[in-house]
């Protein structure tokens, strides 16, 4: 079994909007601190790690807090993910703070950068259509640019 090489960098695409535009924000902000902590110097990495869990511990609570105010079905799936990447990021910080191998940050943050978009996919974007029709009475269209438009024959 073969597995995808880790990504070097990450950078925002509209493929990774799902239409509500707090989340929008919320997700570009992520992508652009672990984009810089993919490019991080070793000295400099723990910074951007930790600045990356303050940034998500703000991002997943207010998901959280959009799952719990409009009783979201999948909230426990979405926020047992949450907490498991939190404790992952936690625990190399950790690692790093007590002497620890800076590759051990890299590993993560390619492995945030493999996890992330297919997160946003699946539950961040029925997240945002929930909480849309919930809010608004419709769910949000997304119009992503630059994306090819594929059609079956």
């Amino acid at each position: 079994m073969q597995t995808a090489a880790a990504p070097q960098d990450l950078t925002w695409t509209d493929a990774f909007l799902v239409g509500y535009d707090p989340m929008d924000v919320t997700h570009r902000e992520f992508v652009d601190i672990l984009g810089a902590m993919l490019k991080a110097d070793d000295d400099q990495i723990l910074g951007h790690l930790q600045a990356l869990i303050e940034h998500s511990e703000r991002h997943f609570s207010q998901e959280e807090h959009y799952m719990n105010s409009t009783a979201f079905p999948a909230r426990e799936c979405h926020t047992n993910e949450h907490n498991a990447v939190l404790g992952s990021m936690r625990d190399v910080a950790a690692y790093l703070q007590n002497g620890g191998d800076p590759s051990e940050a890299r590993r993560l943050a390619a492995e945030l950068a493999r996890w992330f978009p297919s997160h946003t996919d699946y539950l961040d974007a029925s997240l945002a259509q929930w909480v849309a029709k919930k809010q608004l009475g419709a769910v949000p269209i997304v119009v992503r640019r630059g994306m090819a438009n594929h059609e079956a024959d």
